[in-house]
């Protein structure tokens, strides 16, 4: 038997009990983990995934056959594979809103970017407050926050005093705003390292919508 095949034994068993105490101190913590509670989930940073990150929770409430509501707040009418399969497959499950006519240096008009802007909230507010929802999704808010097309200290009063407590919000977008990440219970931010874009690469179907 060489060197080798005798200490593996060892290396496995020394393992093992290392797992099994990590195990232990793991169920620890987990069982005093009881509490459910409608989450504030806010993804923002520069990085890519913001959005497609929030769908993947979408699409798990899909899963679960549990109703969610998207609105977007900045894209416009542009074809999306998300979109059209929510609206193909699970409309009884998602109900799906787009709201926005595109990003601000595509309008060129503040006074439309703000009415579409407070449409959008008007309805993410109606969704919310009914209750019948599990999961919102108010995609790239942040955006109309930043310029600000929306109040944020409305946005913060009405998620603070409003929202039904087993009701996920989820708000996309850079830039999120102090205010919000304060009142969040989960707090994601996307670091950019390096995009496609900046090698001259555009957007691509499956990729980025």
């Amino acid at each position: 038997m060489t060197e080798a095949e005798e200490t593996a034994p060892k290396d496995d068993a020394r393992h093992a009990e290392k797992m099994a105490k990590k195990k232990a101190a793991r169920d620890k913590i987990m069982a005093t983990k009881t509490d459910e509670k409608g989450l504030i989930v806010v993804h923002t940073g520069k990085g890519k995934g913001k959005s497609t990150a929030a769908f993947g929770m979408i699409f798990r409430h899909i899963a679960h056959g549990m109703p969610s509501a998207v609105v977007q707040f900045i894209k416009g009418g542009m074809s999306t594979g998300e979109r059209d399969l929510i609206l193909a497959r699970f409309s009884d499950l998602c109900e799906f809103h787009t709201m926005g006519e595109g990003f601000t240096w595509e309008t060129q008009d503040r006074a439309r970017d703000v009415a579409a802007a407070q449409a959008a909230w008007s309805k993410a507010k109606e969704l919310i407050a009914s209750g019948d929802k599990s999961m919102v999704l108010l995609d790239e808010i942040n955006i109309a926050i930043r310029y600000d097309y929306i109040d944020i200290h409305e946005v913060v009063e009405f998620l603070k005093t409003e929202k039904p407590p087993m009701t996920h919000v989820v708000l996309t977008g850079r830039n999120a705003r102090e205010e919000l990440i304060e009142i969040a219970d989960l707090v994601t931010e996307m670091e950019l390292v390096k995009h496609p874009f900046r090698s001259g690469i555009k957007a691509q179907k499956g990729v980025e919508f």
